[in-house]
């Protein structure tokens, strides 16, 4: 189920800290080292507080590694998302809207590559990574198809929905390669983020 992160009710400024600094430790260590070889000592350490204090938090390593990765993709989804609305699609400013929505997701993306790696190996062996990741998209792709419903004649972009997928599959494909070294060399990101931009806004807007 994909949910807004909610952090605990901190008393005191200390407890509010230490738990940024756990979820901060975390990341970096599973960036760094990746899930399998992380521990909650590992991470308690790295925080600069105690065991228990990690306890009195997170049940396991699996639910702050969720934790990070829920807070990660609703970040990247409300920074993109919120640019695209259907007033910044009046003439000649939809090519910069969509070029900075593309942008933004790439900056999401590389900003820790290794950890967007991590994800994506995780959803392929772990059900609830998984259902997080499924359930994102669901949402992107229906926000992304309302949009299009809204900004595109019918007679251009018969089918919202399929259109909406295929683009949001593209993007992320486009983003997650240039992440994971699946890009071949000769494209630097620029090059990519230009394609990606063309390719959807012929395909939005052909002619």
């Amino acid at each position: 189920m994909f949910r807004e992160p909610e952090s605990p009710e901190f008393r005191q400024e200390r407890a509010r800290r230490s738990y940024q600094a756990l979820l901060d430790a975390a990341a970096e260590l599973f960036a760094q080292q990746g899930y399998d070889a992380v521990g909650t000592p590992e991470i308690a350490q790295r925080a600069g507080v105690s065991v228990g204090t990690f306890y009195r938090y997170f049940d396991d390593k699996h639910e702050v590694y969720l934790e990070i990765m829920r807070r990660t993709i609703v970040a990247a989804y409300n920074e993109t998302l919120e640019r695209l609305v259907p007033e910044r699609f009046v003439g000649l400013a939809r090519h910069e809207t969509i070029s900075e929505a593309c942008r933004v997701l790439f900056d999401h993306v590389l900003a820790r590559p290794e950890l967007t790696r991590s994800f994506m190996e995780m959803s392929l062996r772990d059900d609830a990574v998984a259902e997080l990741r499924r359930a994102f998209e669901q949402l992107a792709c229906q926000q992304l198809a309302a949009l299009i419903a809204t900004i595109t004649p019918r007679e251009h972009v018969p089918d919202p929905d399929a259109s909406a997928y295929v683009i949001y599959g593209a993007a992320m494909q486009a983003a997650y390669g240039l992440a994971v070294y699946l890009v071949p060399t000769a494209l630097d990101r620029e090059r990519v983020h230009t394609a990606l931009v063309s390719v959807i806004e012929r395909a939005l807007f052909p002619g």
